[in-house]
């Protein structure tokens, strides 16, 4: 692996494993490196829209990485929140801002250990991407969250159409209401590169 973690490395993840191993690498540079240097916003989007749906805590934030979305949550009143993540090492930036109620580790892909319904709302900024999480971790996710609550996951726009979101949309349909897709971009004005005009799709619903 590179010894420059990068967005365009971070696609490009196979496994669970390759993820923790980039992220100890990228974890005390990441805000600056990636978020700043990138003008990144899609954790404001998050942030934003729930709150827009009536969204309100205990809030479950989903690959919390080193706390941008639950800072941008923090920053609109939304709380208590949660913040959970595959990486040690992001979530130990994550906790030392003082952000977050608890922070702990944890992988979609096999689930949480947690009671069902703890979180009146969850969200996901950056997780359901390339190289990163499928749509099988949007049930994880749902367990989480007690019935009527509001979920906000961000899912790369090509993400969503190459790896079968659609597909786990309609297969969970008579678990969720009031779903609704809005495309917002993933980086600012300032952003510049190959990435710089992507696009993510927020997809909002409730746990019936």
């Amino acid at each position: 692996m590179s010894d420059t973690p990068n967005a365009d490395i971070a696609y490009t993840l196979k496994t669970p494993e390759d993820s923790v191993r980039l992220y100890r690498q990228w974890a005390e540079t990441y805000d600056e490196t990636f978020a700043e240097a990138t003008d990144y916003v899609l954790h404001l989007e998050v942030a934003r829209h729930f709150v827009l749906i009536g969204g309100f805590g205990p809030v479950l934030d989903v690959g919390a990485g080193t706390g941008l979305c639950g800072a941008a949550l923090r920053a609109r009143g939304i709380g208590p929140v949660d913040g959970t993540d595959i990486s040690p090492d992001m979530l130990k930036v994550a906790g030392d801002k003082d952000i977050y109620r608890h922070v702990f580790e944890g992988d979609l892909l096999v689930g949480l250990t947690l009671p069902d319904g703890l979180y009146q709302g969850a969200v996901s900024s950056g997780t359901f991407t390339h190289g990163h999480v499928g749509p099988q971790g949007i049930d994880t996710v749902l367990d989480s969250v007690r019935p009527g609550g509001w979920i906000v996951l961000a899912v790369n726009a090509q993400h969503y159409a190459a790896a079968g979101f659609a597909a786990k949309m309609d297969e969970i349909e008579t678990r969720i209401t009031d779903f609704s897709e809005t495309e917002v971009p993933i980086y600012g004005p300032a952003s510049a590169g190959a990435r710089a005009r992507d696009t993510s799709l927020l997809l909002s619903f409730r746990k019936a």
